[in-house]
């Protein structure tokens, strides 16, 4: 591989990383796989609850290893889910799950996720994913959330 090509691989992998060292550091972990599987788990989630044009404005923000993730196993025509209470978005998320902190506290490891979206991705676009959910999953967001 060129040298241009690695430094493009390499910076994709930097920058995700970061996002995964970020959301460790939130929650507290010092276990990168498990931040990991956070990080899979609600964006999956999040996914398949919105509209698919919607889900790829989401997308196209996202680091592209992160990206990758985001889409591994979509079916764009089986969404949107109608999750309507941010108790069915949980137990979506802590579905592939069967003990950790992903089942004990699943709504504070949603919030990080989103909180680490809200840092990321911009205000216009979280306001896009934020306006697709009912109020209930709205309100997981934190209030004000997106960057400039």
């Amino acid at each position: 591989m060129t040298p241009a090509f690695s430094r493009v691989w390499d910076k994709s992998l930097a920058k995700s990383t970061d996002w995964l060292k970020e959301l460790a550091a939130a929650l507290g972990w010092d276990d990168p796989h498990l931040a990991l599987q956070a990080l899979r788990s609600v964006l999956h989630a999040l996914r398949d609850r919105l509209p698919p044009d919607e889900a790829a404005d989401l997308a196209s923000q996202l680091p592209s290893l992160i990206k990758g993730v985001y889409f591994d196993g979509w079916d764009p025509s089986a969404t949107p889910v109608k999750y309507r209470t941010a108790e069915e978005f949980l137990a979506v998320v802590r579905r592939p799950f069967h003990a950790g902190p992903l089942v004990s506290e699943t709504e504070r490891v949603t919030r990080a996720v989103f909180t680490l979206l809200a840092r990321h991705v911009t205000a216009g676009e979280i306001g896009d994913v934020r306006g697709s959910l009912p109020a209930e999953l709205a309100e997981l967001w934190p209030a004000g959330s997106g960057r400039a």
